[in-house]
């Protein structure tokens, strides 16, 4: 097992993804590490916890102390300790999307948008627009061309208000979600010495479902990954779906650029599903013009041809399966 260093691992659909994830935790606190010094990030807190229980049912409890969660707890977590560096007290508040979306309207009436002569993008669409902007790391102005093109000739407007709703943040001592990344990623930067500590705290990263991964997530695993580089990022470049909330599909694909001299590790043996069904997803896999070359297969015997139906509603598509 490879257990130093960076490790990518290409799990293709029904290969056992959870499976490895857990194995390398238990590994690491088998063979003496601090199960403390163990961080996995996953998308949400049930993923982490169920990987978290297989491990410890697999070795012992020790694999309970391991920190695991989504990047947006270990943020919380990490900027309880350090917020006051970024000119925010420790106990700041944070706001849900709704209440997120409820502060934006509310200043959007207090400056008048409401009334525009010209129809102004309302609370869901402004918030959409800045959290888009901030996760892919794209300018408020691209992101309103060429996704919200009709709203374009307001492009100043929803920028003032952009700014007014971080004032208004800073000056209530609140964080929205997207501020818990965007502050983590600007103390993991703007301060050496934090960033040292934490990276040599937490000495062995892993990261699940990798092609779902922002630009700015990925920042904050670079950064937190320097001191040692004993990053292990798990994903699958053909199961990236998720690009229209900001998922990055180059990140996966960048990730030994990232982090010279990955080792890359493929699991192609599928558990799920039958070879013919393989065939077809193997085929489809094959024409993508960017990817990690692989081929699914399994020792499941028999199965039927797949075949496409085309249903006429969707009702009648939910009567088919």
């Amino acid at each position: 097992m490879t257990l130093e260093g960076p490790v990518l691992v290409i799990a293709g659909a029904g290969t056992g993804k959870t499976r490895t994830i857990t194995y390398r935790v238990a590994r690491l606190v088998e063979i003496g590490v601090n199960p403390e010094s163990i961080l996995l990030l996953t998308f949400t807190r049930k993923a982490a916890q169920e990987m978290l229980n297989r491990a410890s049912i697999l070795l012992d409890a020790r694999c309970d102390r391991v920190s695991g969660g989504t990047f947006h707890s270990f943020a919380n977590l990490t900027l309880r300790r350090y917020a006051h560096l970024l000119k925010y007290d420790n106990s700041f508040t944070i706001l849900d999307q709704g209440d997120a979306e409820d502060v934006i309207n509310l200043l959007r009436t207090q400056e008048g948008y409401d009334r525009a002569k010209v129809r102004f993008p309302r609370k869901q669409t402004l918030y959409e627009i800045y959290s888009k902007s901030i996760n892919t790391e794209t300018p408020i102005e691209e992101i309103v061309l060429n996704e919200f093109p009709h709203y374009y000739e307001q492009t100043d407007d929803i920028l003032k208000l952009f700014r007014i709703y971080n004032s208004y943040k800073s000056k209530h001592n609140l964080m929205d979600y997207d501020d818990l990344l965007l502050n983590l990623k600007r103390l993991l930067e703007e301060f050496e010495d934090v960033r040292k500590k934490l990276s040599n705290q937490y000495k062995y990263i892993m990261i699940d479902e990798y092609q779902d991964t922002n630009r700015l997530q990925a920042d904050i695993v670079r950064l937190l990954g320097m001191e040692h580089r004993n990053v292990m990022a798990v994903g699958d470049d053909s199961q990236s779906i998720y690009a229209f909330r900001g998922a990055n599909f180059r990140n996966i694909m960048d990730f030994p650029k990232d982090f010279p001299e990955t080792k890359i590790i493929k699991l192609e043996e599928n558990y799920r599903s039958t070879q013919p069904i393989l065939n077809l997803a193997n085929e489809i896999i094959d024409k993508a013009r960017e990817k990690y070359t692989k081929v699914l297969y399994t020792k499941k015997p028999g199965g039927e041809l797949p075949v496409i139906v085309i249903a006429p509603s969707e009702n009648h598509q939910s009567k088919f399966v």
